[in-house]
C-alpha cells in the first residue's frame, strides 16, 4: 500500500515510518498536488492519502481508500471530490500545546512579562523598583469558551486550575462536571460575551459558526475584554473586528488564525485585509499555537495506529467520514 503525503505532511515521513509496516510506501507530494490533478495518476484504489487540504473543486479525485487528515479541522477538504469508497479520518493531540498557548495568552496580558523585562537596566533599577506598576491577575476572571470540544476542555481544565471562572457555549457537549462551571445554551451567547474577560474561540469553522463574532457580538462584549482565536479566522467577522480592536471597543485580541494563507510554498499574501498586526492591543502570532516540536510525533504515531487498522480490517480512531457501501 501507498501513502501519499502531501504538503506539509510529507515533512513528517519520519514520523510515520516508525508506525506503520515497513512494506508500506511512504510517497512524498507538494502542496499543489491538494488541488491539482497533474499528481492524480499515481494514486490507486488501494492506496492513502495523508493532507490537510484536498479539494479538486467539483471534479472528481481519484479512488483511495483512505483519506487522514493530520490535524483536527476539515474545512480545508472538499468531501464531495472523495471518491465514495474513502474513508476520512482526522487527528487531534494539539489540544495540550493549544491549552497551552491559552493560558500563556492570558497570563501575558495580564503579568505583561515582557515590558516589565524591555524596561529593566541596572541603571533603572532603584527608579523602576519605586514606581513600579502593578499589574494583573487570573484568579476570579470569568473566561467565556465558544466550544467545548477536546481543546476547548483542555483549555477550561487549566483555566479552573489559576481560579477563573468557566462559562462555555457548546450545544454538543456531553458531560462537564468538574471541567466548567456552567454551560450556556446557544441563546444564551450574549450573556457569555456581557460576563466575560477573555473570550476563547475554540469551535469549529461551520456554517453556523462563520461571522459568529460580528459587530452585535463586539458591541455586547465588555470594553476590557480580550478575544483569543485559536481556531479559524473566519467565526469573527474581519471588518468587524478590526473596527472594535482599533476603535478600542474591546479591550484587545490574540490572533493565532488568519483570513488568508499561502497556496504553496512561492505565494506571498497578506494575512487579513485589515493590518491587526499594528494595533497596540492586538497579540498576532503565525498560527503556531499548536506547533510544537513534541505535537507531530504524537499526531503521527496515530496516524499510523489508523493506516496499520486500515490494513488489517481492524477498527478506525476518529472516523468522521464512513465509506459509502
Amino acid at each position: 500500500m501507498k501513502v501519499f503525503m502531501i504538503g506539509e505532511a510529507a515533512n513528517h515521513i519520519d514520523k510515520l515510518a516508525p508506525h506503520v509496516p515497513s512494506e508500506f510506501e511512504l510517497v512524498p507530494l507538494p502542496r499543489e498536488a491538494a488541488y491539482s490533478a497533474a499528481y492524480d495518476a499515481q494514486i490507486g484504489p488501494q492506496d492513502c492519502v495523508v493532507s490537510l487540504r484536498l479539494s479538486r473543486r467539483g471534479t472528481a479525485l481519484p479512488r483511495f481508500r483512505m483519506l487522514h487528515v493530520p490535524g483536527a479541522g476539515l474545512d480545508g477538504i472538499e468531501m464531495e471530490s472523495l471518491p465514495p469508497e474513502c474513508v476520512v479520518c482526522n487527528v487531534f493531540e494539539h489540544e495540550i500545546p493549544i491549552a497551552e498557548f491559552v493560558m500563556l495568552a492570558m497570563l501575558e496580558w495580564q503579568v505583561r512579562l515582557r515590558s516589565l523585562s524591555s524596561e529593566f537596566t541596572a541603571e533603572r533599577w532603584s527608579e523602576i523598583y519605586r514606581q513600579r506598576r502593578p499589574h494583573g491577575e487570573l484568579y476570579g476572571k470569568v473566561f467565556g469558551l465558544v466550544g467545548l470540544g477536546r481543546i476547548g476542555r483542555a483549555v477550561a481544565r487549566l483555566a479552573r486550575a489559576f481560579g477563573m471562572q468557566v462559562l462555555a457555549l457548546d450545544k454538543y457537549a456531553g458531560a462537564i462536571e468538574g471541567v466548567v462551571d456552567r454551560l450556556l445554551a446557544p441563546e444564551e451567547f450574549p450573556e457569555l460575551l456581557a460576563q466575560a474577560d477573555f473570550i476563547g474561540i475554540t469551535c469549529p469553522l461551520t456554517a453556523e459558526t462563520r461571522n459568529l463574532f460580528d459587530a452585535d457580538a463586539f458591541a455586547r462584549m465588555k470594553r476590557s475584554a480580550v478575544l483569543i482565536n485559536v481556531s479559524r479566522a473566519e467565526i469573527a467577522n474581519e471588518q468587524a473586528l478590526y473596527a472594535a480592536l482599533s476603535e478600542q471597543r474591546i479591550g484587545g485580541a490574540v490572533l493565532d488564525v488568519w483570513y488568508r494563507y499561502p497556496a504553496n510554498e512561492t505565494e506571498t499574501v497578506a494575512p487579513s485585509n485589515r493590518p491587526f498586526h499594528t494595533l497596540p492591543n492586538v497579540i498576532a502570532t503565525p498560527h503556531s499555537s499548536a506547533w510544537t516540536t513534541d505535537l507531530p510525533y504524537r499526531r503521527y504515531a496515530v496516524i499510523g495506529k489508523n493506516l496499520t487498522s486500515l490494513a488489517r480490517g481492524e477498527p478506525l480512531l476518529n472516523v468522521v467520514r464512513s465509506p459509502e457501501r
